[in-house]
């Protein structure tokens, strides 16, 4: 396993984040918890969650999952990197959702709670709220911090634009601010590349890449699909909308030698604004086909192909569509 900063603070990562939104809905409890230590077995010292996951309003059914593993002791919390995420609706009070201080010092502690630590090391911003302003957010996080509840924060789903504006405002209260930001970004999805990109490679923030194989798309579904196995409608729609787009792909990878997964990740891998692309294996099986990623290095030419394949945005703004 190959590690690096996250973005520009010190803390140090693997360049494979372990996402556990399967973990309950998709994945048993006890399949999770082999998946958890098989990727501290294998190096990976980076786990993501949310306190949504699960999606039960307000049980937090993932960081329950992730707080009995890391209960059994072993070392287990301090080998690992802990992120979790605020903001979505977590009971059906008016301030059980969003931003606000109320609800994210709550929200806080009732993650601490389920997960079984006296710490978050990576608090997310699940989205952007745009009715909470930076003054009472920033506050308020640097209240958790000097509580010793978090360690850095890190957005979600944050525009460039949004990015820029709350790296202003923790400037402004000599505060570290974002430490990373967690987007949807793989070769089908590129929209980030026009401002996101930019912003956090400006304010040195670490690029956390969500749904890294495009929800199965960027996974070799052609060929999974010939050897009979059936993808979620979801899946099956987007292969029909870019089918001719993920022959080439598939073809490509079969030139290359590589798995299609791999030559995803691999490609997220490649840009040096990335710190670890999110990946969500529902076996163990999954998660140790993953770490050939890491050490596949691609080509100039190949790039060039990818590009050719599944064209992004143009580049960056504004010259992407403008002189």
């Amino acid at each position: 396993m190959e590690y690096t900063h996250l973005g520009r603070a010190g803390l140090q990562v693997s360049r494979l984040c372990l996402g556990t939104m399967n973990f309950g809905p998709l994945t048993t409890e006890r399949d999770s918890f082999e998946i958890m230590d098989s990727a501290l077995e294998q190096g990976i010292n980076f786990f993501d969650t949310a306190n949504v996951y699960g999606w039960r309003t307000g049980e937090g059914v993932t960081e329950q999952i992730v707080g009995r593993w890391l209960a059994q002791g072993g070392g287990r919390r301090e080998r690992i990197v802990l992120a979790t995420k605020v903001y979505g609706r977590m009971g059906r009070g008016l301030n059980d959702a969003g931003l606000s201080a109320y609800h994210v010092r709550r929200a806080c502690d009732e993650s601490l709670k389920r997960l079984h630590t006296d710490h978050i090391d990576l608090y997310q911003m699940h989205h952007i709220d745009r009715t909470t302003p930076w003054e009472e957010l920033w506050q308020t996080m640097e209240q958790l911090v000097t509580a010793g509840k978090i360690l850095y924060v890190g957005s979600s789903n944050f525009a460039g634009w949004q990015i820029a504006q709350a790296q202003g405002a923790a400037a402004a209260r000599h505060f570290l601010g974002l430490a990373s930001e967690q987007s949807l970004y793989n070769l089908s999805a590129r929209t980030v590349e026009l401002e996101v990109v930019p912003a956090c490679r400006a304010h040195g923030i670490g690029l956390l890449p969500w749904s890294p194989l495009g929800g199965g798309l960027l996974g070799g579904a052609l060929q999974k699909a010939s050897e009979g196995r059936r993808g979620h409608e979801r899946l099956r729609n987007a292969v029909e909308k870019h089918r001719a787009k993920v022959e080439a792909y598939e073809t490509f990878c079969q030139e290359l030698g590589e798995r299609p997964a791999d030559v995803a990740l691999a490609w997220l891998l490649g840009n040096p604004i990335v710190t670890a692309p999110i990946i969500g294996p529902r076996t163990r099986e999954q998660l140790s086909g993953s770490l050939r990623a890491v050490e596949l290095k691609l080509a100039p030419q190949s790039l060039t192909r990818l590009d050719t394949i599944w064209p992004g945005p143009g580049g960056e703004a504004p010259e992407a569509y403008a002189w």
